[in-house]
């Protein structure tokens, strides 16, 4: 059989990525923060771009106009052909695009080496870490043993103050004897706070109970023999074990609430991650008002001095002009994208406020059930898109700040034929935990049927999920004696 060589045509579609619809998708995924450094590096990257918030020095465009000199107030200057590239700015369907290309994952935006400095209330304080804390210590204490083997325990604590290398494994660090290395970790035990330098949590105990000055007792043995029953409260097994009163080992176990199983956590040096609202929520006499936040974003628009260097008969060179024209088009796709972004955050927040009234109005309990394509129904969006925007922004509301994922939750069947949210579900059982007679405290088929009296259809097993989510200890360990 011959080849044979033919030409045939053929109609397809084909999803292409342009630099608009990147651009787009890429500031639709950032917070608030992360939208504000890009864009101020926009700012510096593109000379077309400017900040008309910024009071600057006046343009010779700025003088020609108080001339009486006619400029387009926000428009690039008028040619008398429409390039291609502009078309594709001006028919720009982000909406469209974002219901196609919702398993786009843009990169992290490039960002300059050079960076704004810390402000100056950043730079007054710096919290000390529990290894700067332990070692000004040392600096006014004479020690008994070699110093670098005490840098070399401070070196294997971990965060919570627990030595987590072995003595042996300390040793062969710098082929030091045993002996000097448990004198290191022992005057490193001696330090503040109590229990640091600690192997396990029963030496951790140990060292507190040994600075509380209770060196024996009841605590002691507890804490010794029986620290598995004492983290799983069987108060009668120790009373039985110890031969001693119930109520003797309510009062011990006390004492052992008091120490700390971490010492090391309270000089943690992790700074406070700050959160900037992308909506607020305010009400307006029966209305809700929405409005998205955009403090501190640049006003953006195309500088009128490059505008004119544009102009015909500005008499620029070629190359100058061909890369104006390119920052141009980059400029005008960030301006719409940016617009786009914030109307589209507007949207979204709007429909959750609208589904969500009783909420604003009376808090969790009023919390109702939602999901993503509710919202997309809604604002006649994908739900690709609505996933993007609630994902890391926040809402300011009369009952706090909320991550705009929050309030989307399954529901629970009610007696009333209207669902319940889950988070609302979580509230009524830590509500019913927290009235609980602590000596006879409620198991989860307890809830679950008080849960039900009230008309809520749920399962046992659903309740101690919810609790385990709320990190509340089972029934066994928040029963109390006496």
């Amino acid at each position: 059989m011959a080849l044979q060589q033919k030409l045939s045509q053929r109609l397809s579609q084909r999803l292409v990525m342009t630099p608009a619809l990147q651009m787009a998708i890429k500031l639709l995924q950032l917070n608030k923060l992360e939208l504000e450094q890009t864009l101020q590096q926009e700012l510096v990257e593109n000379p077309v771009l400017e900040d008309r918030a910024e009071a600057g020095v006046e343009t010779e465009v700025q003088r020609e106009e108080a001339n009486g000199v006619e400029v387009a107030a926000e428009q690039p200057a008028e040619s008398t052909e429409t390039s291609p590239e502009d078309q594709i700015v001006d028919n720009l369907d982000t909406d469209a695009f974002f219901e196609k290309f919702f398993d786009y994952q843009p990169t992290t935006p490039n960002m300059s080496e050079e960076r704004e400095g810390p402000t100056f209330e950043a730079t007054l304080t710096s919290t000390p870490g529990l290894i700067d804390h332990l070692s000004w210590q040392l600096e006014m204490t004479e020690l008994a043993c070699d110093e670098e083997i005490v840098e070399a325990v401070l070196g294997n604590l971990d965060e919570s103050g627990y030595m987590r290398a072995s003595v042996g494994e300390v040793a062969a660090m710098g082929t030091w004897p045993p002996l000097d290395v448990e004198r290191a970790v022992a005057a490193v035990q001696e330090l503040d706070p109590a229990g640091v330098g600690a192997r396990d949590l029963r030496e951790c105990l140990f060292l507190q109970l040994e600075r509380l000055g209770l060196a024996d007792g009841l605590v002691v043995a507890m804490v010794r023999d029986h620290l598995d029953s004492v983290k799983a409260h069987r108060y009668k097994e120790i009373a039985r074990a110890l031969h001693v009163r119930l109520t003797e080992v309510a009062d011990a176990m006390e004492v052992v609430r008091a120490l700390n199983p971490k010492p090391g956590q309270q000089y943690s040096d992790e700074s406070p991650r700050y959160i900037t609202p992308d909506v607020h929520v305010k009400q307006d006499g029966d209305s809700w008002v929405v409005a998205v936040n955009d403090d501190g974003l640049p006003k953006l628009r195309v500088s009128r001095l490059y505008r004119k260097m544009l102009d015909p008969d500005s008499g620029i060179s070629p190359e100058a002009a061909e890369y104006l024209q390119d920052k141009l088009r980059s400029a005008l796709w960030l301006i719409k994208s940016f617009g786009q972004r914030q109307r589209t955050i507007g949207k979204v927040a709007e429909s959750i406020v609208e589904h969500q009234q009783a909420f604003m109005e009376h808090g969790l309990a009023a919390l109702r059930p939602m999901v993503l394509r509710d919202v997309a129904d809604d604002i006649e969006m994908h739900e690709s898109t609505v996933s993007r925007v609630v994902n890391g922004k926040y809402m300011h509301t009369p009952q706090g700040i909320f991550e705009m994922r929050f309030f989307f939750h399954s529901g629970l069947g009610h007696a009333s034929g209207a669902d319940v949210s889950s988070v609302s579900v979580k509230e009524k059982i830590r509500k019913l935990i927290d009235s609980e007679d602590s000596r006879r405290p409620l198991s989860d088929a307890a809830v679950a049927k008080r849960l039900k009296e009230g008309g809520l259809q749920i399962a046992r097993r659903t309740v101690a999920k919810y609790r385990e989510e709320m990190h509340i200890p089972a029934s066994k360990a928040r029963r109390r004696i006496g």
